[in-house]
């Protein structure tokens, strides 16, 4: 009904009664049209509600239990009342029971009858919150707990109902529907801080505290790329790796569970905010995006054109002498020879630091000399010294099959290839599995020369990881990069599908540690134990890696953390797709428009 004014009312029955928005109340304006009032719910137009209480807690509360509840994908209205207790009046309140307690005790041990387990843990219980609130470290409350359910119908509101009911009382909390109280219920779970029911519990502050609801993870940011949607509470994971204090990230997943997908899905999203991306890639993954946004796929295989030379020295920087670069140099292709030839004694660690300084000396390169734009020697320059260098002789001769047979063609050329491209590709599918270590060792080592020579914002990403982790110089030599990398404006990305790499190896867990982005896709009940150690997972979450789907896990961006779930676009999806099924149905399309 609208109200009138007595004006309204003494105008004859035929006139028309002022019903202009001038005169509606803002009552009027947002009730419903009828309200139907039963036992166990109101109908307010359409819609049903039915309001609940929690009217027990268990002994422990842990952190976090009620972040089930209020993440569920139900509309519903949830009131929180906290009605704080005065500390000396619940200290009588617990003196009078503690001595009610101790009574009780006493007339069991004085009839010889067992000690009740109950009793005893009532009064160490509330002694302990005794002591609490005497040194002030907890205050107590009287606490009421309400929900809402909104539904479309009384089935509805049932079927929502059991399902809170099997979540709370899986962590033994106990609700009922506020019977014959539902007005005072619903008006207690709008928000006008009316507290009308007043079913309250006695709660001290630490499981309390317990029930705060803000507890899913943000992480959203102003800036950076999409991620994935936070299954939390299905905001958006949107994050700049380069705001974090360093910009490496690890992805670990098994087989099939979208570690590339996510990673294509980064890439392609990274490109768009000008950062280059160079990708060692096992598989030949990742040619089609290459192709598709005009990077380089270059393929690096023995009978390929394209070559590296192990000996290229790095640009100087304007902080750098050249006494150092080549010292760290030679460094290095002491640990790709380790990796080549095996295990080396120290005498013959000895004799080959000292050819690599006579190889380069042979080409005018020394520390003293500027070797900016020099010539540099090959494999075959290094055997040559070897071979007239006493003790060198049965190195030369280990290092034949790399200068001239059946490896020379990779090994012992110089390079051909150049950093172009915002987008570069290196893969190394068609090299021999003995090799494959060795192909990445020199990919590595002349990308991180070129990343040297020109600051620039980059990501790195190395697929299939524990080919090169398989080795101690490769596993040290990846470390190094991400130690280093953030002073290059670089983030190295490392993936693999065996945690046991990174775990087992004393260069796997620094290479974590030093990563400030995690992400962890569905992992095999073998490994599980081993990532549940190294990120210090909780049961639930070792559950959930464990149950989730394709593309689903759990994000780590420094301290904060969130399950995931990896979404692209339908044009995303056709570029980086690594679903057979799909590919095929692309090769289709290709050919009929080539046709």
């Amino acid at each position: 009904m609208f109200p009138f004014s007595k004006k309204n009312q003494d105008k004859k029955p035929d006139a028309e009664p002022a019903t202009s928005a001038t005169s509606q109340t803002i009552k009027d304006l947002i009730a419903p049209a009828a309200i139907e009032v039963a036992a166990k719910q109101i109908r307010l137009g359409d819609a049903f509600c039915r309001t609940l209480f929690v009217f027990t807690y268990p002994r422990y509360l842990t952190a976090n239990w009620f972040a089930p509840i209020i993440n569920m994908d139900q509309q519903m209205n949830l009131s929180l009342f906290i009605h704080p207790v005065e500390t000396p009046w619940i200290l009588k309140k617990l003196e009078k029971k503690v001595a009610q307690v101790q009574v009780q005790i006493e007339e069991r041990e004085e009839k010889g009858l067992v000690r009740d387990p109950m009793l005893d843990t009532a009064w160490q219980d509330l002694e302990d919150l005794r002591d609490s609130l005497q040194q002030g470290t907890e205050k107590f409350f009287k606490f009421g707990l309400y929900i809402t359910l909104l539904g479309k119908s009384e089935k509805m509101l049932d079927s929502m109902e059991n399902r809170l009911r099997s979540i709370l009382e899986s962590k033994m909390v106990y609700l009922k529907p506020a019977l014959f109280q539902q007005p005072e219920g619903f008006i207690s779970t709008l928000p006008l801080a009316h507290d009308q029911l007043t079913v309250h519990t006695s709660l001290n502050s630490t499981p309390l505290s317990s029930m705060f609801p803000f507890v899913s993870v943000d992480l959203t940011d102003n800036q950076g790329i999409l991620y994935g949607i936070n299954q939390h509470n299905n905001s958006l994971i949107l994050f700049d790796r380069f705001s974090l204090e360093n910009a490496n990230s690890v992805i670990l997943a098994k087989s099939g569970a979208g570690k590339s997908y996510a990673v294509k899905l980064e890439v392609i999203r990274s490109l768009m905010f000008d950062t280059d991306v160079i990708i060692i890639d096992p598989e030949k993954e990742y040619r089609y995006l290459a192709e598709t946004v005009g990077g380089s796929f270059i393929d690096i295989s023995l009978t390929s054109p394209n070559h590296l030379n192990a000996f290229d020295l790095p640009a100087l920087r304007e902080d750098e002498t050249p006494e150092s670069a080549l010292k760290g140099n030679i460094l290095n292709l002491i640990g790709l020879l380790k990796i080549m030839l095996g295990t080396l004694s120290n005498e013959e660690e000895s004799i080959l630091d000292k050819a690599m300084t006579e190889t380069y000396a042979s080409y005018d390169i020394t520390g003293q000399t500027d070797f900016s734009g020099k010539t540099v020697p090959t494999m075959q320059d290094l055997k040559t010294v070897l071979q007239n260098m006493l003790g060198g002789q049965s190195l030369a001769n280990r290092l034949e099959r790399f200068t001239g047979g059946s490896f020379a063609s990779f090994f012992n050329q110089r390079t051909t290839i150049s950093l172009t491209r915002n987008l570069v590709v290196f893969s190394i599918r068609d090299m021999e599995d003995q090799l494959r270590p060795m192909a990445m060792y020199i990919i590595l080592h002349f990308i991180w020369n070129s990343i040297r020579a020109q600051l620039k914002k980059r990501i790195l990403v190395v697929d299939e990881a524990w080919w090169i982790m398989q080795h101690p110089e490769g596993a040290a030599f990846l470390f190094g990069m991400a130690k280093r990398a953030r002073k290059y404006f670089l983030g190295l990305t490392t993936i693999s599908q065996d945690i046991e790499d990174f775990v087992n190896n004393p260069y796997g867990k620094p290479i974590i540690t030093n990563s400030s982005l995690q992400l962890l896709l569905r992992q095999s009940p073998a490994a599980i134990e081993a990532v549940a150690r190294a990120f210090n997972l909780t049961d639930q979450e070792k559950y959930l890696l464990l149950e989730c789907g394709v593309g689903e896990g759990l994000f780590f961006a420094g301290l904060k953390h969130a399950a995931i779930k990896v979404i692209a676009s339908y044009s995303e999806d056709q570029v980086i797709t690594t679903d057979p099924a799909q590919l095929l149905e692309v090769e289709k399309a290709k050919l009929e428009l080539e046709s």
